[in-house]
């Protein structure tokens, strides 16, 4: 079974621009499930549907399969209620660790965050200079829930 281990933070810093050398947009909305996460995603021109289970600690169930893109346009507009969210993607190299970094647009306008994911909850890894406080165990910030209540909308 494909597992998902992933921490999550604040970027505070835009240090972590001049070492990334890609930048893919992505729009992503989500279907309404009850156990699990189900959503769509538009990257650059590719369609994908991934399902995530229940998050225990910092794991979770993942499967990700690649869609047709009209497909993925069509849920999105006809599937995906209570808004979406709209990003660019960069990906940096840190001490040999790969970060994704996420720039929210929109709704969420102002929001970096950093995400890494892992081979075990176990394995270390160096936090670069540019990382604020984690939230990878704050709902708020998944995206999902960014979905529902954009980051603009906080108090």
């Amino acid at each position: 079974m494909p597992k998902e281990i992933e921490r999550k933070f604040l970027v505070i810093t835009n240090a972590w621009c001049n070492k990334t050398e890609n930048k893919t947009p992505m729009r992503q909305g989500y279907v309404r499930a009850i156990d699990c996460t189900v959503r769509v995603r538009i990257a650059e021109t590719t369609g994908y549907l991934t399902i995530k289970g229940r998050t225990e600690n910092f794991t979770r169930d993942e499967y990700e399969y690649e869609i047709p893109l009209q497909d993925a346009e069509e849920m999105l507009n006809n599937l995906c209620h209570g808004g979406s969210v709209e990003k660019f993607r960069y990906k940096v190299i840190v001490d040999g660790n790969e970060w994704v970094i996420d720039e929210f647009t929109g709704l969420n306008r102002g929001l970096i965050m950093a995400e890494i994911e892992l081979n075990s909850e176990t394995q270390s890894f160096s936090t670069p200079e540019w990382l604020g406080e984690e939230v990878s165990h704050d709902s708020r910030y998944t995206n999902g829930a960014l979905a529902m209540k954009p980051y603009s909308t906080w108090e």
